[in-house]
């Protein structure tokens, strides 16, 4: 769309004169059918649409402005039932442009916008921000307040804004950011806004584009303020949205909450939206919706909750230097008490500075089998302590870590208000650097296996780290901030694999925790196995079993692949990395077992994205040796190793027992490939408490038993007679 307020002086001054003459005709009273408002563009332009002096959306644009010049033309701004009667004597905008669309400029009817301003209760001394301005029409039925912040990222609407509210300050922000953009303005009291629904700035097609941007608005919100948000039809109350809602919510009450499914018809849409009126303080957030077709049947059911007290800091009193005076109430009013607002913390991202240690930190004292676990090589200026004090093994523990070279880049208060312990940073440098280096050699997969083949015409693979790290340690916040620490540097699409859909919630929950938003970790069960991943950037949640699902020829590690790309280079989390185990099959106490297909899945996935920056996260990842063939990031096999491949490398180390295991683990964290660390039981006390059977459970329990074997030798002579048979048929 062509900028109606560009540098060009003719043409801002036929912008502004259609505009005038319009909004003239809006406040008469009289009907502006699309004849008359063609008529007004082609006198201002000079010439008609047909012509190219303007277009048909440029003409909507003029007629949204003109509608607020009226307005705010007015005495007072207008009633719920006089904007009603003022929507209806405009023409129906029927024309959308491609950059209408990609903007999502959907602007909101004046009806609705007078419904908002009356639920959202302003006070005199408010500071108003509305995040997603378009032409200010939400804001037109607004009355007088202390102060007006109007965000817009389109320049053309931008200029229009400032046109039509000069005393307001105007700003350019992507909207879903404004709660780390604007941190340097006063935290506003009220927010009003009506995001974009679909789409973002930086990922396009986003279907929690409005829920980024409602999490930015509460996060920038003054502590019991009011947002009333006009929000899509789907976000709701339902199992669907359950993990975003109360993540969305979490903070704050719901007091209003309604669905008008036919509000937006004058503006060309028959699309239904909900509104909601929000205030930041904890409370219920589940009430009762309100459902109505449009705006006009809202009027006898409206009522306005009453608005919170604000948090603010009260003034130091001023000392007067000289006397009082007799006369002071004659000569001046108590000068009122100013509203003072905090700027939220400074959370810019910084490089997580750290010293580092030429000779190797000294050992605590033994404690039975463990030592004290301290980072052996790195000393961090300002973490802070894991809350629980962390152990490691004697083996592990004497084996000092490499001289790391990544520094990682984090918001600033992870470190500075502990959301990450020193053990926990130590994390995400020793995984950065591990994705520095490189297995040796070229290879490709293997087609006809799971593993890789050297070639020529191969690609060299991203070596992995492992995480090995026991309950308590946090290794799902260690894998949230391995993550964002790559998010930070660019890398903007990133795969979190875990064991079930329940373990969605602690992701959600760790990546929030860290500064992240709930919306940027989705599901990948949000689309159907045949269909592309429309995800332009984010964190994409799978578990096991749906890696390995399939559909005839559709498969999701197919559609993982696409998704992903070849040049991938972003993290890969393999969360409870041990639901990989026994990849390559081999004997078990039953007999020989095939490989298991998750793992397989899990194999090929990081085969086939060789850039990729693999983090394995298990407490017992390798409880057989055979079970560690998933790890194929971490050059335990192939070139410049002691194992030609991985059947030599199973085979030897399971000959060699857990004294080799423990070598295997110590050769690794030398290498900085590997960390595990456990909590601490000092100072834990226990007793034994012996439960005595009664003659009746004893009883129970060996008719159960008896039972049990006679199943298995039912089932052992089965097996021989099946073995028979085939002899049989065989001879």
């Amino acid at each position: 769309m062509t900028d109606l307020f560009d540098t060009a002086p003719a043409r801002a001054g036929n912008a502004t004169a259609a505009a005038r003459h319009v909004a003239a005709s809006i406040a008469s009273g009289v009907k502006i059918t699309r004849a008359k408002l063609n008529d007004a563009m082609a006198n201002a332009f000079g010439g008609s649409d047909a012509d190219g002096h303007w277009t048909q959306r440029e003409s909507f644009e003029i007629l949204e402005h003109a509608t607020v010049l009226a307005v705010n033309g007015g005495a007072k701004p207008p009633s719920i039932a006089e904007a009603i009667a003022l929507v209806g004597r405009l023409p129906t905008q029927t024309v959308r442009s491609e950059e209408q669309i990609d903007w999502q400029q959907f602007s909101t009817p004046l009806d609705l916008a007078a419904v908002a301003c009356l639920l959202a209760a302003p006070q005199d001394d408010d500071i108003v921000l509305e995040p997603s301005a378009g032409n200010g029409l939400l804001i037109a039925c607004l009355p007088p307040v202390a102060a007006l912040h109007l965000n817009e990222i389109d320049p053309a609407r931008r200029a229009r804004l400032a046109a039509a509210y000069p005393l307001a300050s105007v700003t350019g922000h992507d909207g879903a950011q404004i709660a780390s953009v604007m941190t340097a303005a006063p935290r506003p009291g009220l927010i009003l806004m009506n995001p974009p629904f679909s789409r973002s700035l930086g990922r396009g097609a986003d279907a929690l584009a409005a829920v980024r941007h409602l999490q930015a608005a509460i996060k920038r919100l003054a502590p019991g303020g009011r947002v009333v948000a006009i929000m899509p039809d789907w976000f709701a109350q339902s199992a669907r949205m359950a993990s975003v809602w109360s993540t969305t919510l979490a903070s704050v009450s719901l007091r209003t909450s309604i669905r008008l499914t036919h509000a937006y018809g004058k503006h060309g849409t028959g699309v239904a939206v909900r509104l909601y009126v929000i205030d930041k303080a904890v409370g219920d957030t589940t009430t009762t919706t309100i459902q109505r077709r449009d705006v006009a049947d809202l009027l006898d059911v409206l009522a306005i909750p009453p608005r919170l007290p604000m948090t603010a800091v009260a003034p130091t009193p001023v000392k007067r230097s000289g006397p009082i005076s007799l006369m002071r109430s004659v000569k001046s009013k108590p000068a009122a008490t100013p509203r003072i607002f905090r700027a939220p913390a400074r959370n810019d991202v910084l490089p997580v500075s750290y010293a580092v240690l030429e000779t190797a930190a000294p050992l605590a004292e033994q404690t039975g089998v463990y030592l004290p676990y301290r980072p052996s090589r790195i000393v961090f200026d300002t973490a802070g302590e894991h809350p629980t004090a962390l152990v490691e093994s004697i083996a592990m523990g004497s084996i000092p870590a490499p001289i790391p070279s990544h520094v990682p880049a984090l918001p600033e208060r992870t470190v500075t208000d502990r959301l990450l312990s020193s053990s926990q940073l130590e994390t995400v440098v020793y995984a950065g650097h591990a994705w520095t280096q490189f297995i040796p050699g070229l290879s490709k997969p293997d087609k006809e296996g799971v593993g890789l083949v050297l070639a020529d015409d191969g690609r060299a693979y991203r070596k992995g780290y492992f995480l090995g790290d026991g309950t308590g340690a946090g290794k799902g916040r260690q894998v949230a901030a391995v993550i964002l620490d790559n998010w930070l540097a660019g890398r903007r699409k990133n795969i979190w694999i875990s064991k079930n859909e329940a373990l969605h919630a602690d992701a959600i929950r760790d990546w929030t925790a860290l500064g992240g938003l709930a919306a940027d970790v989705q599901p990948l069960s949000r689309w159907k196995i045949d269909e592309p991943i429309s995800m332009a950037e984010g964190v994409l949640f799978v578990t096991y079993p749906t890696l390995r699902s399939n559909r005839g020829d559709a498969t999701r590690l197919d559609q993982i692949i696409a998704w992903a790309g070849a040049d991938f280079d972003g993290v890969i989390a393999f969360d409870e990395a041990h639901e990989m185990g026994g990849v390559a099959g081999g004997e078990g106490s039953m007999g020989t077992k095939k490989g298991s297909q998750q793992g397989i899945a899990g194999v090929l996935l990081q085969n086939h994205l060789p850039l990729a920056r693999v983090l394995y996260a298990s407490a017992t990842g390798a409880s057989e040796v055979n079970n560690l063939a998933y790890a194929v990031r971490l050059g335990l096999w192939g070139p410049d190793t002691a194992f030609a491949n991985r059947e030599a490398f199973i085979t030897q180390i399971r000959q060699g027992g857990i004294a080799a295991m423990e070598l295997v683990a110590r050769d690794l964290k030398a290498t900085g490939l590997y960390t595990a660390r456990a909590l601490s039981f000092a100072g834990v006390e226990y007793d034994i408490l012996r439960h005595e059977l009664t003659p009746e459970q004893i009883e129970v329990y060996d008719t159960y038993a008896d039972a049990w074997a006679v199943l298995c030798a039912a089932r052992h002579k089965t097996a021989y007679r099946e073995e028979a048979v085939m002899r049989r048929n065989a001879a």
